[in-house]
């Protein structure tokens, strides 16, 4: 059992950001924008997963996981909400959203099937948010910027996404999910969730006018295959949740903790939500 915190970030996300706010480099600034398109439907998603899973709990397992059902939907939800202000600026950027209404049509076809289903696709992404979120508070230059708004905004995301990483998965396991089903939709997320991350990468590069540019392939080699790259450095820590005596838990999640430890003035906790 994890206690979950639902947390205000103390950051204005009303104001512009910059074309090219993460330092200055188009291809960093697109990936990461293409990540913030999905989040707002993704995010939904997983709350919407995670409470109707709760719900077919019995009363006693019920009782149990209600804390953390309540702190994981506050804080996705507050999640969902900043990324849907970023993602407004991105719009007056001249970006164009694909990846979000391709996820809900693909939503669709879940509707009226056992809801573990749903919540073995949100334990495979929360999985792979996490990894990410670990890769990114190794590496927090890598989302650096002049605009401290966004690099604290990411950071304090990927610090709860690590903090959360285990209800659906406990969930889905209460359930009496099995290991077929988890590892078959592990493999499908990856596809589909690799195949969206770039495409959107590309449509956000195309409309920024920067897809052939040298420099902008040159960055996408070192940040994804480099010596520090996410592709790299992410691959163990997701072969890991093919092993059938896997477990969220064996994670680090050091960093996690630390950073919100560490800037605690950058946010006011609020408690869980209803």
């Amino acid at each position: 059992m994890t206690d979950l915190v639902v947390r205000r970030l103390l950051v204005d996300m009303e104001a512009p950001i910059a074309r090219h706010w993460c330092g200055g480099d188009a291809f960093r600034t697109a990936l990461f924008n293409a990540l913030s398109m999905s989040f707002p439907v993704g995010e939904q998603f997983f709350i919407d997963s995670v409470r109707n899973g709760h719900k077919q709990l019995p009363a006693d397992k019920q009782a149990q996981y209600k804390d953390e059902v309540q702190g994981f939907i506050g804080q996705e939800a507050t999640h969902r909400r900043l990324h849907s202000l970023y993602n407004a600026h991105l719009e007056k950027l001249g970006l164009v959203n694909d990846w979000a209404p391709r996820a809900q049509e693909r939503m669709k076809l879940l509707d009226g099937i056992d809801p573990r289903h749903a919540l073995a696709i949100t334990a495979a992404n929360e999985h792979f948010t996490a990894i990410l979120a670990d890769w990114m508070l190794r590496n927090p230059d890598r989302v650096a910027s002049d605009d401290e708004r966004l690099t604290t905004m990411w950071l304090w995301h990927s610090s709860e996404e690590s903090e959360h990483k285990t209800t659906a998965f406990d969930l889905y396991k209460a359930l009496g999910g099995n290991e077929a089903w988890r590892i078959t939709w592990f493999r499908r997320v990856t596809i589909i969730f690799l195949g969206d991350t770039l495409r959107q990468t590309v449509n956000n590069l195309q409309h920024d006018g920067t897809l052939w540019k040298w420099s902008t392939w040159k960055s996408a080699a070192s940040f994804l295959f480099g010596e520090r790259g996410l592709i790299r450095q992410t691959y163990k820590p997701w072969r890991e949740y093919l092993r059938a005596d896997f477990h969220p838990d064996q994670q680090d999640s050091t960093l996690s903790q630390k950073w919100l430890v560490d800037n605690r003035d950058r946010y006011t906790p609020v408690g869980a939500a209803a």
